[in-house]
């Protein structure tokens, strides 16, 4: 029976295959050192694609990849397991001048300074710009590591640095284009609004819901008032639809997102309770009237009999 293939990582073993490492010693690069007694020693550098230990200190983050922050409890986790194991899986690494740079596993670098270890496995490689943001961007996926922001920053970024198509990106990150679009349009938040995201203080489904909302600053006021509030996303794209809905009734009133959301939510909850159309009128200063319809003398009855059974406080 076949191995089934994982749901990921298409893209990824393209860009790194993964057959057994080979040593390259005829091409290696050799630095001169001398040695105690004043005889010059050659000292080999280390050969691509051949897995060695370097020193933490010899290796750098890659300051342009995709995730910008590491949750700290899972980070301790990680070190915590080092400790006990050492770091299973080599880094994937570059040179860069006088050190090397990481191309996938600065999380696991991360954790083993934490642990105290003084160096780490890794399998040295040659890659381009483009395919050192693509190895970056599809494990960091694999493990679920991006949060929604830096994985649309990434996909942004593969089309307009590598003018890679949304097809193209899509293949490599086994998403569909779908899923790649709605990503990125996530960037037409309010920058405020990411951070929120970012911060999780809104889930991608609210955040997605305030897409319907074109002015920046009502998008903020909205997410201020999901946090504070803590509405759900059908609340949110109720909200939308109110704001929607007065804005074409008014276009040159700017809503208050905050006051028109309660003020629907509650006659919604009093047409519940009712059973018959409930609408708030607002005026200024806090002030404004409730209608409540009626369509015959025996619903009025009805409602009448309503509110007489409601005890007095």
């Amino acid at each position: 029976m076949a191995a089934k293939k994982p749901a990921l990582g298409k893209g990824l073993d393209s860009l790194i295959p993964r057959q057994t490492a080979v040593k390259h010693t005829a091409n290696t690069p050799e630095k001169a050192t001398e040695s105690s007694s004043g005889k010059t020693a050659v000292k080999k550098e280390p050969a691509l694609n051949e897995e060695v230990k370097l020193k933490l200190t010899q290796i750098e983050p890659n300051h342009d990849q995709p995730r910008k922050s590491f949750d700290e409890d899972s980070l301790l986790e990680l070190a915590d397991s080092i400790r006990q194991f050492g770091v299973i899986q080599p880094l994937i690494v570059q040179k860069k001048g006088d050190y090397y740079e990481i191309i996938a596993g600065e999380r696991r670098w991360r954790a083993a300074k934490l642990a105290g270890l003084k160096e780490v496995p890794v399998i040295i490689r040659e890659f381009s710009e483009q395919q050192a943001v693509e190895i970056s961007l599809i494990e960091n996926i694999q493990r679920e590591n991006l949060n929604p922001i830096e994985e649309a920053v990434a996909y942004k970024r593969l089309l307009t640095e590598f003018h890679l198509k949304q097809e193209e990106v899509a293949e490599r990150v086994s998403k569909s284009r779908t899923a790649v679009t709605n990503s990125m349009r996530l960037l037409k938040l309010d920058e405020r609004v990411q951070q929120m995201v970012v911060e999780e203080k809104l889930s991608t489904g609210h955040a997605r819901a305030l897409l319907g909302i074109e002015d920046k600053e009502l998008q903020y006021q909205c997410a201020q008032e999901i946090f504070d509030k803590k509405l759900s996303v059908r609340d949110v794209e109720r909200m939308v639809k109110v704001l929607s809905s007065e804005k074409m009734e008014n276009p040159k009133q700017k809503a208050n997102p905050s006051n028109d959301f309660i003020y629907q939510d509650y006659a919604d909850k009093m047409k519940s309770l009712l059973g018959t159309k409930v609408s708030i009128e607002q005026k200024n200063h806090n002030k404004g009237r409730i209608v409540i319809d009626y369509y015959s003398n025996e619903e009025l009855e009805r409602l009448m009999y309503l509110f007489q059974s409601i005890p007095a406080e």
